[in-house]
């Protein structure tokens, strides 16, 4: 009877399948971020027409009204710097956020707010105490995520500076190659 081979490598195609499907996954959430902020943009129009009304004669419904949009506008933000971050941090943020939105709009019994304040309380528990500094730590590309510190990132601090001044430098690089040139006129 004849054994599979169980080879540790994989083949050519199934990697280049693979790629692939990591491109088009990322393509498909840049394009999604990008949609989430057109229409977050969009949604701050109407807040800026009920500004002038909150300063004359605002009453509870239109402030709560503009409270509500103005933290689910903040929560779309903080979702679209998930989306981009990849990393637990940002995803912990988003939690935040939705969570207090909730309790400050929400007209909730006592203890639902309790509940709320105990599920703020849990997340920062978690980031402090049980955050895994290696999960999240680095972007798809291999870079420490941004909004971690040498220590968090589980990267030798010269190392870490090494690689944000390489990214840095490259994204300079790019501009440098995309800008216009320019004539010297005298």
């Amino acid at each position: 009877m004849l054994k599979p081979h169980n080879h540790p490598v994989e083949s050519h195609g199934r990697t280049a399948l693979r790629n692939y499907i990591i491109q088009a996954s990322t393509l498909l959430e840049i394009t999604l971020s990008g949609l989430v902020l057109i229409g977050l943009l969009f949604s701050i129009v109407p807040l800026l027409k009920w500004m002038p009304g909150l300063l004359f004669d605002g009453n509870d419904a239109e402030i709560r009204t503009f409270l509500e949009r103005a933290l689910d506008i903040v929560i779309g933000i903080e979702f679209i710097k998930m989306l981009a971050k990849h990393s637990p941090g940002s995803s912990l943020e988003v939690l935040l956020y939705a969570i207090a939105r909730h309790m400050v709009v929400g007209h909730e019994s006592a203890v639902e707010n309790l509940l709320s304040v105990g599920a703020i309380a849990l997340i920062f528990v978690v980031r402090k105490f049980f955050f895994v500094p290696a999960f999240g730590a680095h972007l798809p590309d291999g870079n420490p995520a941004p909004d971690l510190t040498p220590d968090q990132s589980g990267i030798p601090a010269q190392e870490f500076r090494q690689r944000l001044h390489d990214r840095i430098h490259a994204e300079d690089l790019d501009e440098e190659e995309n800008a216009p040139e320019y004539e010297d006129v005298e």
